[in-house]
């Protein structure tokens, strides 16, 4: 599985995508995938060119600054966190991030991909999960999860990418207690969650992503089991796993994929399907 998986990544994958399997599988290097995720940034602190797929363009967003701190947790490098904290601090000052900002309207971006400025718990909660986990203390912050809370505390609706960010913020807050009590309250909103196109939706392990996840009780041993199953499965013949939503352009085709690739190996490793 995971050599043909290999072939797949040095076939299809960006730089960034290659030096972060080669850490997660082969022993490379942690700075490699700093440095290649650095190439990404912009003078301002922020990250542009198309570091997330969806989002083309030069122009420092909030979907290429949740990839880079996404990036950075993988390889335990905390230290190049605080010139994006610096940027959300400029940015984003009373701690609600947008899904995209308007400086990046002229440029190709997906469909779904807005610019408005307007602040929401999808890319707040992302991020604040993606700061959390590198340990890190920040004012930024504190208003960001005090944000969290709030919107998650009156969430009673919502579509599925939401409801994942809820999760990655929940499993990653220090307030366990509270995180729990919190997860407990949303799951209702699992079975009746809707994607963005007919017929897409989130599998089960799109929530609970470790088997510490505060959404693991959301479901039973079979479903979870089933639900691995059909992700272990899924890879093709040609060693790379799809992903579920439309590739706008044909270059985010394999950029995704690549992308998914690894993350499907390595939900299955931390769920034990493979070593």
């Amino acid at each position: 599985m995971i050599e043909r998986a290999r072939n797949f990544i040095w076939l299809n994958a960006r730089t960034l995508e290659q030096r972060w399997f080669e850490h997660a599988f082969d022993g490379g290097a942690a700075h490699a995938v700093v440095q290649a995720v650095l190439a990404f940034r912009n003078d301002d602190g922020g990250y542009g060119h198309a570091l997330e797929p969806d989002h083309r363009g030069p122009t420092s967003q909030p979907l290429h600054v949740l990839r880079a701190l996404q990036m950075f947790g993988e390889v335990n490098a905390p230290e190049h966190a605080e010139p994006v904290l610096a940027w959300l601090e400029a940015t984003c000052p009373d701690g609600s991030v947008p899904f995209g900002m308007s400086t990046s309207k002229g440029h190709p971006m997906a469909p779904w991909v807005t610019a408005d400025d307007q602040g929401g718990l999808l890319l707040t909660s992302q991020i604040a999960a993606a700061l959390h986990a590198l340990e890190l203390n920040h004012p930024w912050l504190d208003r960001a999860t005090d944000y969290c809370w709030q919107e998650i505390e009156k969430l009673d609706h919502t579509h599925p990418y939401e409801l994942r960010g809820a999760v990655m913020f929940l499993d990653e807050v220090p307030d366990r207690a509270r995180a729990e009590l919190a997860a407990e309250k949303i799951k209702h909103l699992k079975p009746s969650t809707e994607g963005y196109a007919e017929g897409e939706s989130l599998p089960l392990h799109e929530y609970a992503r470790k088997p510490s996840s505060v959404a693991r009780t959301w479901f039973s041993e079979e479903e979870l089991e089933n639900d691995l199953d059909e992700l272990q499965n899924g890879q093709q013949e040609d060693g790379g796993w799809n992903f579920g939503f439309p590739a706008f352009t044909p270059i985010t085709h394999f950029e995704w994929r690549s992308i998914a690739t690894i993350d499907a190996l390595l939900t299955l490793r931390r769920y034990g399907r493979i070593s």
